[in-house]
């Protein structure tokens, strides 16, 4: 049985959706009475909708006037989506290119909160290799690109996650993780054995933007047994580096 979209939709939500496309389109600025109006609703429940969007940002009231704008989250919004697929759009020719010279699977990742996001991949001809993690998230921990991004990122995170760590289900010894990140800062590569199941190993070099930004991480995965410590050095983590490098003057990035 094929159902109509339309029935699945949420009233409520498309409303809150419709005043946003009225702000971005129609009124860069509007009042209350002249979005109910619009919308074909009453006053009461425009301003419910207004009070929720506002409260994440989607939304701005001017004080003097009362009138309402787009607020600064959707720009925020806006632009984590271009930057996601300028990403992948550069990204992908370069991991084609790793692939195929290393025979392994490759993958974009980026750092979304304390997780990170398997945005796009290029599989290897293998036959022994890990299942696809494209659109899957994993702890930053528990991998190579999430140790990575967070030891390039920032150095105070560990405060704050030793702060919220009471709340949290499992989490990793953090004086360990410290040392572990520590060292990542220092050579710019990340190696995990296991984090993302047993016998996988990822390794992991940062992409960074015109202002030195880490914006995301060429990953590589594969079995422990085709990773032995000579091929890394000498084959998968230069090739990376150089991946990376590449992949990071796309983006304006110019190391001094």
């Amino acid at each position: 049985m094929v159902r109509d979209k339309s029935s699945y939709a949420v009233q409520t939500v498309e409303k809150a959706l419709d005043i946003l496309d009225v702000l971005a389109e129609e009124f860069p600025e509007a009042s209350l009475p002249h979005l109910a109006k619009k919308l074909g609703i009453s006053r009461n429940k425009t301003f419910r909708l207004l009070v929720t969007l506002e409260n994440r940002g989607l939304v701005e009231r001017e004080e003097w006037s009362g009138s309402y704008r787009l607020g600064l989250s959707t720009v925020e919004l806006a632009q984590r989506f271009l930057r996601g697929a300028s990403l992948v759009r550069h990204a992908h020719p370069v991991m084609e290119g790793l692939a195929r010279k290393l025979d392994e699977a490759v993958y974009m990742t980026v750092l979304r909160g304390d997780e990170v996001l398997f945005l796009d991949m290029v599989d290897c001809d293998q036959q022994v290799k890990a299942v696809s993690l494209i659109g899957k998230r994993a702890p930053f921990f528990t991998n190579a690109a999430g140790k990575l991004i967070k030891a390039l990122e920032s150095r105070d995170f560990l405060d704050k996650l030793a702060k919220r760590r009471r709340s949290r289900g499992a989490l990793p010894d953090l004086a360990h993780l410290e040392s572990e990140l520590n060292a990542i800062r220092e050579k710019g590569v990340a190696i995990d054995n296991g984090g993302l199941g047993e016998g996988i190993i990822s390794v992991a070099v940062g992409v960074r933007d015109y202002a030195g930004k880490v914006v995301g991480a060429l990953t590589l995965l594969g079995p422990s047994f085709r990773m032995v410590t000579s091929r890394l050095e000498n084959e998968i983590i230069p090739s990376l580096v150089e991946g990376a490098e590449m992949l990071s003057l796309k983006f304006g990035y110019a190391r001094v």
